[in-house]
C-alpha cells in the first residue's frame, strides 16, 4: 500500500469527520495550505482509498467526501475500518507543537521523573529534539508556578502544587480545544493523538455529567455567566474530577489555606450540596480541601460577570480608530453600526491578550475569507496596521475582523420569514453575525430569532423554534440541528434547504397564535420604556463636583470620592467603600483607565458592594498619579450593583462608548453639569430612537 504523508492524513481526518464532506477551500484553510496543494494531495489520497474499497467523491462547487462502494451496514463497517487503519498516528508525524503538548500531558500525569531517553523513544525522535522541546515548555510552565526539573541521571519532572497543575491543564484546553472537541462528542478516531490525549487528561468524558449536575442546581448566577466563562468553569471542574480519580488532591500549601475567593465561607454550604450530587453521579468522594477549591472556582466565576465597559479604554480607542480607518478607505458608514462596535470589542479584547502573550491564533476559515472578501481583507489589514501600532496582528486575526466588517456590510433589513431559526456559534467570534446576514441574503424565508450558547440550545423548548443552525458540533441528536460554515457556502445552502424540507417542515409545530406576537410586541414596548426611564434616572442624578484631594494618594482620592458619592443617596450607594476602592484600583492596574489623549480617567465596576448604579464626575484640586505613571486631573465614576437589568447595562455601556467623542471629552474637562447632561441626553436619545 502507498505510504501516506502527514498532510494526507490531516486531510483524511477532516473528510472522515464530516458526513457531508468539505470544499477544497475549507480543507486548505484548516491545514493552512493552498487550494492547489489540496487538489494535488487528493489525487494521491484517491489512490490510497482504493486499497480499502473506498471512493473519493468530488463534486465541483459543493464538496469532497469519502464514499464506500458497499451497501447498507457494510458501508459503515468499511468506513469505520478505514478510520482505524488510516488514522493511526505515527510519532514521526507529530509536529513540534503536538510533541510539546504530548510532553506536557505526560509530565503532568507522572508522579516520578521521566528519563529523557524514554520520552524521546516514545515519540521516536532524538534526545536533542526532546531537549529543544523542553526549552519551549519551561517558560510556559513557569506561568503556573511550576518548575521543570532537568538533571543528568535524575530525569525530567514538572513540580509544583496541584492547583498550578490544574490551571496548566485548563490553559492547554483553552489553547488547543474548541467547543466541538469539548461538547460535540466527536469519536477519538476523528482527532489527532495529541488532541485525544489532551481530552483524556482534561477529563472531557465527564464534562456533560458535570454540566448537567451544575445546571440542576438552579443557581441564578450561572445563568448570567457568558458562554466562555460557563465553559471554562466546566473545564476546571472536569479537570478536578479527573485528577481526583487518579489520586491527585489539592491541599494546603506551606501552611496556607486554599484560596476560595471573595465570600467563600458564605457559599460553601451550596458548594457542598453540589459536590454531594456530583460525587453520587461519579462514585467519588470530595474531601473538604476539594470542596474549598471548588468553592473558589465558583466565586471567581461569579466575579467574572460582565463589567460595565466591555474593555479597557485603550482598546475602545483602537476599535474606534480601526472603524474610522476602514470608513475612510471604503466610504461605508461603519461607525453607525452599534452591533459592529460591540462585536469588535467583545472579540478584540481576549484576542489581543492572546497575541500579546504569544498564544497561537487559529482561524480555519482564513483561506475562504480571503477568497470571498479579498478586497476587504486588504483594507482591514492596512487599517489595523495604522490603528494598532506596535502590535503585530497575524492574518488569522485579521480574518476574524474581516468577518465582523463583512457581516456589517451584508446586514440587511429583516424580511417576512416563515421558518424560525436559532444560531449557535463559537463564543467571541463574529460567526453568528456573519451567518445571520448571509442567511438573510441567501435564504430570506428563514427568520433568525437570535443566537444562544451551546448549553442553552440543548435545553430550549422545541416549541420556541423550528430549526437550530450551528457552526459547531452540539451535544444533541443529529436530527435536532444542522451544522454549517459561517460563510454559508453553496454546499451549506443545499444542505440547509434539504434539512428544512425533509426534517424541519415535516416536524414543524403550529405557527404561534397572534396573541404571542402581541405579547412580544408588549415586551418590546416595556423594554423601550425601561431603557428610557433608565436614561432619565441616570442623567437626573448625574453629578459634577470638585474634590479636595491635596496630599492624597490615588487610593485616598478614590476613597474620598466614593464617600462623597455616598452622601447623595439614602441609604448610601456604596455599602463597603474599602472593597469598592480595592476593585477599582485592581482594575486600574490591569488596564489603562485613561481616556486617550486626555487628563481624564474612567473608574468603573459592577459589584455586590454597590447598591445603586451611579454616574459622577470629580475634578481634582491636585492631579493624581495612576499606576501606569500618567497624571490625571479628573475622575469619572460609573458604578453599578452586581444584579443589573439589561436595559441599565446597555445605557451605561453606550455612555462609555461616547467617551471617545471629542465634544464630550471637552465638556467633561471644562463644562458645567447642565451642558454635559444635555449632550449625553442628545446622544442617548439617538441611541434610544434606534433601539
Amino acid at each position: 500500500m502507498r505510504k501516506m504523508t502527514a498532510r494526507q492524513k490531516q486531510i483524511l481526518i477532516l473528510l472522515l469527520g464530516r458526513k457531508n464532506g468539505m470544499t477544497a477551500a475549507e480543507i486548505a484553510a484548516e491545514i493552512n495550505v493552498s487550494v492547489r496543494t489540496v487538489h494535488r494531495e487528493l489525487d494521491e489520497i484517491e489512490k490510497i482509498l482504493a486499497n480499502f474499497g473506498l471512493l473519493l467523491h468530488r463534486k465541483s462547487g459543493t464538496g469532497i467526501s469519502v464514499w464506500s462502494n458497499a451497501a447498507g451496514s457494510e458501508e459503515g463497517k468499511k468506513l469505520q475500518e478505514a478510520r482505524r487503519l488510516l488514522l493511526v498516528d505515527k510519532p514521526s508525524d507529530y509536529s513540534g507543537e503536538e510533541r510539546q503538548l504530548l510532553l506536557i500531558c505526560r509530565l503532568l500525569e507522572e508522579q516520578e521523573p521521566c528519563k529523557l531517553f524514554t520520552l524521546a523513544n516514545g515519540l521516536k525522535v532524538t534526545v536533542a529534539t526532546i531537549s529543544s522541546d523542553l526549552d519551549e515548555v519551561e517558560p510556559w510552565a513557569r506561568r503556573f508556578g511550576l518548575e521543570l526539573v532537568r538533571r543528568r541521571g535524575y530525569g525530567v519532572e514538572l513540580i509544583g502544587d496541584e492547583q498550578g497543575k490544574r490551571a496548566a491543564l485548563c490553559q492547554l484546553a483553552a489553547d488547543h480545544l474548541d467547543y466541538s472537541d469539548l461538547i460535540g462528542g466527536s469519536p477519538v478516531s476523528q482527532v489527532s493523538s495529541a488532541t485525544a490525549k489532551l481530552l483524556e487528561v482534561v477529563g472531557t468524558h465527564n464534562l456533560m455529567t458535570v454540566e448537567n449536575t451544575l445546571w440542576a442546581m438552579n443557581w441564578n448566577w450561572t445563568e448570567h455567566l457568558s458562554e466562555n466563562a460557563y465553559t471554562q468553569l466546566l473545564i476546571h471542574l472536569s479537570v478536578s474530577v479527573n485528577r481526583i480519580h487518579v489520586g491527585r488532591f489539592v491541599g494546603a500549601v506551606q501552611g496556607k489555606p486554599i484560596s476560595t475567593g471573595a465570600g467563600g465561607e458564605r457559599d460553601e454550604g451550596e458548594t457542598s450540596r453540589f459536590a454531594l450530587r456530583l460525587a453520587d453521579q461519579l462514585t467519588l468522594t470530595f474531601p473538604p480541601e476539594e470542596i474549598a477549591y471548588m468553592n473558589g472556582l465558583f466565586n471567581r466565576a461569579k466575579e467574572a460577570s460582565p463589567e460595565l465597559v466591555q474593555a479597557d479604554l485603550e482598546l475602545v480607542d483602537t476599535v474606534y480608530r480601526l472603524t474610522e480607518n476602514v470608513v475612510k478607505r471604503t466610504g461605508i458608514p461603519f461607525q453607525e453600526d452599534r452591533l459592529l462596535r460591540s462585536g469588535l470589542l467583545e472579540h478584540m479584547g481576549p484576542a489581543f491578550k492572546r497575541i500579546r502573550e504569544g498564544s497561537r491564533i487559529r482561524n480555519p476559515l482564513l483561506s475562504a475569507i480571503r477568497k470571498d472578501y479579498e478586497e476587504l481583507f486588504g483594507i482591514v489589514r492596512e487599517a489595523m496596521n495604522d490603528s494598532a501600532a506596535g502590535l503585530e496582528v497575524p492574518d488569522e486575526e485579521i480574518g476574524f475582523l474581516v468577518m465582523h466588517f463583512g457581516a456589517s456590510i451584508e446586514r440587511l433589513n429583516q424580511l417576512g420569514r416563515n421558518v424560525r431559526a436559532i444560531l449557535v456559534c463559537s463564543s467571541g467570534l463574529s460567526s453568528s453575525k456573519l451567518l445571520a446576514t448571509r442567511l438573510a441574503k441567501e435564504m430570506p424565508q428563514i427568520e433568525v430569532l437570535g443566537n444562544v450558547s451551546w448549553y442553552e440550545a440543548k435545553r430550549l423548548p422545541e416549541s420556541d423554534y423550528d430549526l437550530i443552525i450551528s457552526t459547531i458540533d452540539l451535544p444533541l441528536p443529529e436530527d435536532r440541528y444542522v451544522r454549517l460554515s459561517p460563510l454559508l457556502t453553496e454546499e451549506d445552502s443545499e444542505q440547509l434547504l434539504a434539512y428544512v424540507q425533509h426534517t424541519t417542515l415535516r416536524s414543524r409545530k403550529p405557527a404561534p397564535e397572534p396573541e404571542s406576537a402581541k405579547t412580544r410586541a408588549f415586551d418590546k414596548v416595556r423594554s423601550l420604556s425601561m431603557a428610557l426611564n433608565e436614561v432619565v434616572s441616570l442623567l437626573d442624578q448625574f453629578d459634577v463636583r470638585v474634590l479636595n484631594n491635596r496630599g492624597d494618594s490615588l487610593r485616598g482620592t478614590v476613597t474620598a470620592a466614593l464617600e462623597e458619592m455616598n452622601q447623595s443617596f439614602v441609604p448610601p450607594s456604596v455599602s463597603d467603600v474599602a472593597a469598592v476602592t480595592d476593585r477599582l484600583l485592581e482594575r486600574e492596574k490591569m488596564a489603562s483607565q485613561v481616556i486617550p489623549g486626555t487628563s481624564l480617567a474612567l473608574f468603573h465596576t459592577r459589584t455586590r458592594f454597590v447598591n445603586y448604579r451611579s454616574l459622577a464626575l470629580f475634578r481634582l484640586e491636585e492631579p493624581v498619579l495612576l499606576d501606569g505613571g500618567t497624571k490625571v486631573g479628573a475622575l469619572l465614576f460609573m458604578l453599578a450593583p452586581r444584579e443589573l437589568s439589561r436595559e441599565s447595562l446597555e445605557v451605561l455601556s453606550e455612555i462609555s462608548a461616547l467617551l471617545l467623542k471629542p465634544e464630550l471629552v471637552e465638556l467633561l474637562e471644562t463644562g458645567e453639569r447642565p451642558e454635559i447632561r444635555n449632550f449625553l441626553a442628545t446622544e442617548l436619545l439617538v441611541y434610544f430612537e434606534n433601539l
